[in-house]
């Protein structure tokens, strides 16, 4: 069985007061038992977010990071930085990052690769446009974008790799794919992985973002390749964070 996780990105939102807010509430929730749940705040709120969260289910994830090491880079957070917050995941290759700030194929893959160096685990984001979708290349898209990274990956890297798939027309639009359209491109992302172990296509999560909510989580969920979420304004608000992570069970 893979252990199901929900992960909340709050893009450039937040507060002490929401960290704080959230630390509480899920200090004493009634979780599924087995699930794992995460927070990827902006940079300047993990230290508080690492102290509202000890002691909850909670874990800190970044929502990107610098391939290098240290060096001349103004602006930017290394791997190593983040661990010393505690950081256990981190997104690359979001489809705000490819598209507003022009993260290439390479750049992601280079990031991933920082990600494995430090032992933080990477959620591979992935996912088409509104005109991809409807010219019919969805699949020829996000297998793509996973198949550029997973391809210079040695085996025991691939098996600590998560993909999320957000369809970029539904991230933030309240648009949502349907669950049998989501479930559909997940399938397909778990046969792809098949070609290269089936042990680890049956293994490797496949998260879900895209306007998931409150309300449509428990059917999202319930899809058989669907092993999670990343969800993104329903993180920003305490009870529906928690409905989704309930819906998870």
């Amino acid at each position: 069985m893979r252990t199901p996780l929900i992960a909340g990105n709050w893009k450039m939102n937040g507060s002490t007061e929401l960290v704080e807010a959230f630390g509480r509430a899920f200090s004493s929730a009634a979780l599924p038992s087995s699930l794992d749940t995460a927070i990827f705040p902006p940079y300047p709120y993990l230290e508080a977010a690492r102290r509202a969260f000890d002691g909850t289910p909670l874990q800190l994830g970044a929502q990107t990071l610098n391939p290098h090491p240290s060096g001349a880079h103004t602006g930017e957070v290394s791997g190593s930085m983040l661990c010393e917050f505690g950081v256990r995941y981190v997104l690359v290759g979001h489809s705000e990052r490819r598209q507003l700030y022009r993260e290439s194929d390479e750049q992601v893959h280079d990031r991933l690769l920082a990600a494995l160096g430090v032992d933080i685990t990477p959620l591979l984001c992935v996912g088409e446009t509104l005109a991809e979708r409807d010219a019919g290349h969805t699949m020829q898209v996000v297998l793509r974008q996973v198949g550029f990274v997973m391809e210079r990956l040695a085996p025991e890297q691939r098996e600590r790799v998560i993909i999320a798939y957000e369809p970029v027309w539904a991230i933030g639009t309240g648009r949502t794919a349907t669950p049998g359209q989501a479930q559909e491109v997940m399938a397909g992302i778990r046969e792809y992985l098949a070609g290269f172990d089936r042990d680890l296509a049956a293994r490797l999560r496949l998260l879900y973002g895209g306007s998931m909510n409150a309300g449509n989580a428990a059917e999202l969920l319930a899809q058989p390749d669907i092993d999670g979420g990343l969800v993104g304004g329903a993180s920003l608000k305490v009870d529906d964070f928690l409905a989704i992570c309930q819906s998870a069970g």
